[in-house]
């Protein structure tokens, strides 16, 4: 039976280990805690203006996260290279799996949505760049809203715009916390693990499916 597929971006289609390598320029050998200090403020900030209700957009959150640990680990970054690293969050690849197995649950029948906390032209631009934005129906974006993942208005959004049911739509992320947001108002998951190193968090909700890579998905529901 076709789903409705949600992709999560960053992370799940998009491989960020650019930003890491122009970091190792302007930081050296400290570049692979920046960037995971830099990730993980910037979905502290998205997380807390969620609860605040004091929605600013996605972009604001990076580039706040980026001055922060910039500060934290006391590693300045000039304002050219800090906005050469945030020009650069909009051209990033998507990792090699991705183009193939999205034109084959395409062609399987499924409708495939981007679903992501980015502005949406920050969106459309990424994935042009990527080379994979013909394989979306559309682009939902949590701006739309102004509010962030995990809340679950935002998921109920998602079903909203693309007209789906909970239980016909399939949340596809590489973040668990995104992943829990889904299945709290009932939606299936699949969590796209591309790393040993990645863990779930110790709930009482595991995703439905698990894979290493999005070809394994799209096995899973082409066959």
């Amino acid at each position: 039976m076709p789903l409705t597929f949600a992709f999560d971006i960053y992370g799940t289609l998009i491989d960020t280990a650019g930003v890491t390598r122009s970091l190792a320029t302007m930081v050296g050998d400290q570049a692979t805690l920046f960037s995971s200090r830099w990730r993980d403020k910037q979905l502290e900030y998205s997380f807390r203006r969620g609860l605040m209700r004091d929605y600013v957009d996605f972009s604001v959150c990076t580039r706040q996260a980026l001055e922060f640990t910039s500060a934290q680990l006391d590693l300045p970054i000039s304002d050219a290279a800090a906005q050469a690293l945030l020009d650069e969050y909009r051209r990033l690849p998507a990792f090699a799996d991705v183009p193939t197995a999205l034109q084959q649950l395409k062609s399987a029948g499924h409708r495939l949505y981007a679903f992501s906390n980015g502005l949406p032209d920050d969106l459309e631009t990424l994935l042009e760049t990527a080379g994979i934005r013909h394989a979306f129906v559309d682009i939902v974006s949590v701006h739309e809203i102004r509010t962030f993942k995990p809340d679950p208005a935002v998921y109920r959004h998602f079903l909203t715009r693309s007209g789906a049911t909970a239980d016909a739509c399939c949340l596809v992320s590489s973040n668990p916390f995104d992943l829990l947001g889904g299945m709290a108002i009932g939606m299936r998951t699949a969590w796209i693990r591309r790393s040993d190193a990645n863990h779930f968090d110790p709930w009482d909700r595991r995703p439905e499916l698990t894979f290493a890579s999005l070809s394994e998905l799209q096995r899973a529901f082409s066959e």
